[in-house]
């Protein structure tokens, strides 16, 4: 049972020097409000000044993530992909990237903070876990940066309002940007404790943002031609080795692999769960959320092509197994699948909310807009589908997606052997009864997405997509693979086959507004066509900035 004594994450303290007043280019909070020489004096102040920092961790909440994607057809169209997202005037730049912004008032903070905790009077241990928590957030924030603009102003020291030189600087170069952002995350792997106080970051964290940052920035390097990728790709390997060598986490199973997966993500209490290398905790009357509630109206669904990724129970593809049965019907598409096909996708028989049993896939709703259901986080209690009561908990970090960079690390780095994936791949199917992944008897799907790969690193990139379903890494995965096109396929925006037969068996106007294709498809944005353009892996900046700063030039193609 959860207690105000183990309250999570600091509920996002609130301090009253953190506020964000959103202001031109560096967003300029009043720190010099601040006094350092009185403020910056022990360690409870370096932490109270640090506290602000943990709402800027990626929690995982699993509501419409992966819209921006091919996993996804949402009700409502994604202005970015359908091509008619206009550029801003101002920051926030998109309601697809909620963290990642044009604006720097928390990376003003963590400079400022760094320009000023050595007045602290206790020891350099102590001051270099602050530092590390700074320099972990600070990493991650320019890493989403580079993601959503590619080069941007690298500001690595405080800047007061007369620092004119430095604000209205130039953008640095992707590959210098992050060369700074590994060197920070270096710095907190090396000197944040193996055991912190309860809600505070670890090396544990350090080393798992450490691995998804290196991947994405070793294959992106790899895959736009830029060149010097191999570090990166050996660095990811090297902390999710580290995470995995410690002892200390695991793949949570109870022995039954029709559930377990689902079970994983509507967990009361994340606290001791193997798989969670940090969990964002939540407490009944102290902090609670809605996540749930959301997840069950948000007119969501995975797309054809998603459901169609998923193996057959024997190992191979839809397109060379005799077990799967087509998909004429719901239950014929979900037979014979790898179990998490039930575990993520709502079939027939699943709870929806309290004994409100799903018959047949609820299309013509507000729930679902392809007939695929994401259930990911959806639990059927009463008590998590009251509003803004779940204490569901959710992953901030979790170590199945370790184990999936290391298998793809290595794969890239040509290192991968049948023991790398024994120990990576085969442990999540373990837990779903799925047989092992064998590079010997592996076969190339005549329908995959990724038909110039080696069939090593195809079947690893599927095995990602189908584990992290919903966890929002689809959008950065295509980026860094610079995949974009593939959202060009058809079956992205199609939904499930609503044939005749199937059609009569709901109300007619449920269903009756429906657009099928001529195979019967749902198609959920009809006369509308998504075609990737290049100039999408970057979002534009805001227009304002641009105006301010005569140094910085728009992103190509905006």
């Amino acid at each position: 049972m959860k207690t105000k004594q183990i309250i999570y994450i600091l509920l996002f303290a609130a301090i009253a020097f953190a506020s964000c007043k959103k202001d031109s280019f560096l967003n300029r909070t009043p720190l010099s409000d601040i006094s350092p020489q009185n403020f910056f004096k022990n360690e409870n102040d370096l932490q109270l000044y640090c506290n602000q920092y943990y709402s800027q961790l990626p929690v995982q909440t699993f509501v419409n993530a992966d819209d921006n994607s091919d996993d996804k057809a949402n009700a409502s169209l994604n202005v970015f992909l359908a091509g008619t997202y206009t550029i801003p005037n101002t920051a926030p730049t998109s309601p697809d990237l909620t963290q990642v912004q044009w604006n720097f008032n928390y990376i003003r903070s963590y400079n400022f903070f760094l320009a000023n905790y050595a007045k602290a009077n206790i020891s350099e241990d102590i001051k270099n876990i602050y530092v590390s928590e700074t320099l972990f957030f600070r990493a991650n924030d320019f890493w989403g940066k580079v993601k959503a603009f590619g080069d941007v102003p690298y500001i690595n020291k405080y800047i007061s309002d007369t620092s004119k030189s430095v604000l209205y600087g130039t953008r640095m170069p992707h590959k210098q940007v992050m060369d700074s952002v590994l060197k920070d995350i270096n710095f907190a792997v090396d000197h944040l404790p193996v055991n912190a106080a309860d809600g505070r970051l670890n090396k544990y964290a350090a080393l798992a943002l450490k691995a998804r940052i290196c991947l994405w920035e070793g294959t992106y390097r790899k895959y736009f031609g830029v060149g010097d990728e191999s570090m990166y790709l050996q660095q990811a390997a090297d902390a999710a080795e580290q995470l995995m060598n410690s002892g200390k986490f695991g793949i949570y199973t109870t022995g039954n692999p029709g559930s377990d997966y689902y079970n994983l993500f509507i967990q009361d209490e994340l606290k001791g769960n193997t798989e969670a290398i940090m969990p964002m905790r939540y407490i009944t009357t102290i902090l609670m959320n809605n996540y749930d509630r959301q997840l069950g109206e948000a007119g969501d669904g995975y797309s054809k092509n998603f459901a169609r990724s998923f193996l057959c129970k024997d190992g191979l593809p839809t397109s060379l197994s005799p077990l799967y049965k087509g998909d004429d019907t719901p239950e014929d598409e979900a037979s014979n699948r790898d179990p998490r096909y039930k575990q993520q996708i709502a079939t027939r028989g699943f709870d929806f909310l309290n004994g409100d049993l799903i018959t047949l896939p609820r299309i013509g709703t507000s729930v679902t807009s392809t007939g695929y259901q994401p259930i990911k986080g959806r639990s059927s209690s009463l008590a998590a589908w009251n509003a803004g009561q779940s204490t569901l908990d959710l992953f901030i970090f979790r170590y199945a997606e370790i184990l999936l960079i290391e298998a793809e690390a290595k794969a890239e780095l040509g290192l991968c052997t049948q023991a790398v994936l024994d120990q990576t791949i085969n442990k999540l199917r373990d837990r779903v009864g799925m047989p092992h992944m064998m590079l010997a008897s592996l076969v190339k799907d005549p329908k995959s997405d990724f038909p110039g790969l080696p069939v090593l690193i195809d079947e690893i990139r599927r095995e990602r997509r189908i584990e992290l379903g919903s966890e929002g890494f689809r959008f950065d995965d295509l980026h860094r693979w610079h995949a974009g096109s593939l959202i060009n396929n058809p079956e992205t925006t199609l939904g499930m086959k609503l044939t005749p037969a199937l059609k009569a068996q709901y109300p007619a106007g449920q269903v009756g507004s429906l657009v099928l294709d001529n195979n019967n498809y749902i198609q959920i944005y009809p006369g509308i066509t998504r075609t990737w353009n290049d100039k999408l892996y970057l979002y534009p900046i805001p227009t304002q900035e641009l105006t301010l700063n005569p140094n910085l030039k728009q992103n190509p193609g905006w």
